[in-house]
């Protein structure tokens, strides 16, 4: 056996890669790549807006609650509605995402009327897009979203439609 590798090491013929050849596969890994990310990071972006528009619901949810209980929405930050939802961080008339805390929500109850029929909830994504939910008793939920994010409680400007 020791014959035959110095045998191989004279003749001289060895096989390999040659550079151009190396070169060629480094620059396909390059261009799948080049591909890959961008498509990934626009993936992880969506995620985390679906993400955001999750909390909005399970506060919207909580919300439903506490008016079924009440007859009027609550706009209490640190009582009844983390007893109802928990897992959220709750704020009251702030810029969605002004805490910076996972799975933070901003909400608002509208008072003009003193019936708090109304209630706006915002949530802002990582991706730094906030989303907020406005529903008024008897009338519909609608829903926002923009990538200036505004406090719950000045909500005039957005455009509300009935889906995002």
């Amino acid at each position: 056996m020791l014959q035959k590798l110095i045998e191989r090491r004279h003749k001289g013929d060895e096989e390999g890669f040659t550079l151009i050849e190396l070169m060629v596969v480094v620059l396909i890994i390059a261009i799948l790549i080049a591909i890959a990310i961008p498509t990934f990071l626009g993936a992880r972006n969506r995620a985390q807006d679906r993400g955001a528009q999750s909390n909005i619901r399970n506060a919207f949810t909580a919300e439903k609650t506490s008016y079924t209980d009440a007859s009027q929405y609550s706009n209490d930050a640190t009582t009844t509605l983390p007893g109802i939802e928990p897992s959220l961080h709750w704020f009251k008339d702030e810029i969605p995402g002004a805490g910076n805390q996972t799975n933070e929500v901003s909400v608002t109850t509208s008072t003009a009327t003193n019936t708090n029929d109304t209630v706006v909830v915002g949530a802002k994504s990582p991706s730094g897009k906030c989303f907020y939910l406005k529903d008024v008793a008897g009338t519909g939920t609608t829903y926002a979203s923009t990538s200036t994010c505004v406090a719950t409680n000045n909500v005039g400007g957005l455009t509300f439609n009935n889906s995002w």
